[in-house]
């Protein structure tokens, strides 16, 4: 058998691609030009037909895509049909709005209306939070062994059951950003985002994991008041908590809520399918949580700055009561456009 030349196998590739070419560049003219109108805004010169064969004519360009790619055609058909089927992808499956308009609606309605549409989980969060600092205080209280269980070992040392007033007062006052209770700052942050995604994650098996996180959790902090409390020092250290605490367990608390929406969705369906009630339950806490990672976002911002040029328990209350004060106020008194998906 004659070997073919290498001008020759030159010559039967681009002919094989103007083939190809000529009987399916109706279809990607049509296709270019819809999307074209797309994306310069011009949706009323479409017609009906055109609407229709959008996704049709996508299917069919990224079908030559593949053939294309499989029979090697020319670098220039290639370089075509990838850069129109990643624009007709981005029309036909791609967001409907831009980021700024998602975000606009988001904060404007949808993550309160989220958040308000779990108004009995808040509530339960709520009580097992308030339950664990209680739990906490009670059990140092009995037994102060119980203080080093509870609070991490690494910021057991100054602050421990019997230190002197002097001891505990220095560290919350005076601080330069650099003692060892910015340390434990920022280990209560890194901590309550960690619990935060674990007590959204967990909600699967039914909220019950979930609640018990924000127990465990809020005990150390019931612990360190009991320890506080006993040097009358009790308000100095919740003003110096409040200042981004109210932030950022309300952050915890719409967590946990999410989680424990999500199981009570699975326990508790109602007259819908156990799957329907878990989507419909699902969407509206990834809603609440997306909203939960700014809150935390806003409380390391209060922890870096606000929490160290404040060296005062009035203005640290008068901060921390302002971001408690306008978290309630956006998520049960604003009333915003609201997203379909926070319907419960």
């Amino acid at each position: 058998m004659a070997t073919q030349s290498p001008q020759s196998a030159i010559e039967a590739a681009a002919l094989r691609s103007d083939r190809f070419r000529l009987e399916r560049e109706g279809d990607w003219k049509r296709l270019e030009s819809i999307v074209t109108k797309i994306e310069q805004g011009r949706l009323r010169r479409l017609s009906d037909e055109d609407v229709l064969a959008l996704p049709v004519l996508y299917r069919t360009v990224a079908s030559s895509l593949s053939i294309a790619r499989e029979t090697s055609l020319d670098a220039a058909t290639l370089a075509y049909l990838e850069s129109l089927t990643q624009r007709a992808w981005f029309q036909v499956y791609g967001p409907r709005v831009s980021l700024f308009a998602w975000l606009r609606r988001f904060l404007g309605g949808g993550w309160s209306a989220a958040v308000r549409a779990m108004t009995l989980d808040v509530l339960v969060a709520l009580t097992v939070m308030v339950a664990g600092v209680a739990v906490g205080w009670l059990l140092v209280a009995s037994d102060s062994e119980w203080y080093f269980s509870l609070v991490p070992g690494q910021f057991a040392d100054a602050r421990v059951p019997g230190a002197s007033r002097e001891i505990l007062h220095d560290t919350i006052f005076g601080n330069d950003g650099k003692d060892p209770m910015s340390a434990f700052a920022a280990y209560l942050f890194s901590n309550n985002a960690q619990v935060s995604i674990l007590a959204f994650a967990l909600g699967f098996a039914f909220g019950i994991p979930s609640l018990m996180l924000l127990v465990q959790n809020t005990a150390t902090m019931g612990a360190m008041l009991w320890l506080y409390n006993g040097q009358g020092l009790l308000l100095d250290f919740a003003g110096w908590l409040a200042v981004h605490g109210t932030t950022e367990l309300f952050a915890i608390l719409l967590a946990g809520a999410a989680g424990l929406h999500i199981g009570r969705s699975m326990a508790f369906p109602g007259e819908r399918p156990v799957m329907q009630a878990m989507a419909e339950a699902g969407r509206r806490a990834s809603q609440v949580m997306t909203g939960v990672v700014l809150m935390l976002v806003v409380a390391a911002i209060l922890e870096s700055f606000a929490r160290q040029l404040i060296d005062n328990t009035p203005g640290r209350f008068a901060v921390g009561g302002f971001m408690l004060v306008f978290w309630l106020a956006y998520f049960f008194a604003f009333r915003g456009r609201s997203d379909g998906a926070a319907t419960p």
